[in-house]
């Protein structure tokens, strides 16, 4: 099968500090399946390394307070199509982001504070019915 893949789980440094969140489980599920990295991020136009950004509510804020909404939306976007042109049948993406976040993302208020929601493109994916999950579910896969 085809995953797509937050790229900073394979070590891309394409988090918002120029960092990567390389995850361990990686190497084995490249093994079995064939993997797709994104950075949903960077599709949407944002540069790395970018300014930290939270979701509150519909809209996506910098720390600064900019609204960063439309470049995500762009972004997530761009990574369904990536999906959907190269026949993925699920997504790994990374917990807690704004974009990539399912089940729990932070709150908005850069205070460290969890949530209850997912991030732009998970739940793009999600309501499509895409099975969604995050590095930290990699063994169910």
């Amino acid at each position: 099968m085809r995953i797509l893949i937050s790229a900073c789980l394979l070590g891309m440094s394409c988090r918002y500090d120029g960092g990567s969140k390389p995850c361990a489980a990686a190497p084995a599920l490249a093994e079995r399946h064939e993997l797709v990295p994104v950075c949903p991020e960077q599709l949407g136009g944002l540069p790395t390394p970018r300014l930290p950004c939270e979701r509150a509510g519909e809209r996506v804020l910098r720390r600064d307070g900019a609204d960063c909404t439309a470049a995500y939306e762009a972004g997530a976007r761009q990574a369904e199509r990536l999906f959907d042109l190269l026949g993925c049948g699920c997504a790994v993406l990374k917990a807690r982001s704004p974009m990539c976040g399912r089940g729990r993302i932070y709150d908005g208020s850069f205070s460290g504070t969890l949530t209850d929601g997912d991030g732009v493109l998970a739940a793009l994916l999600a309501r499509r019915g895409v099975p969604v999950y995050t590095e930290e579910e990699i063994g169910r896969l």
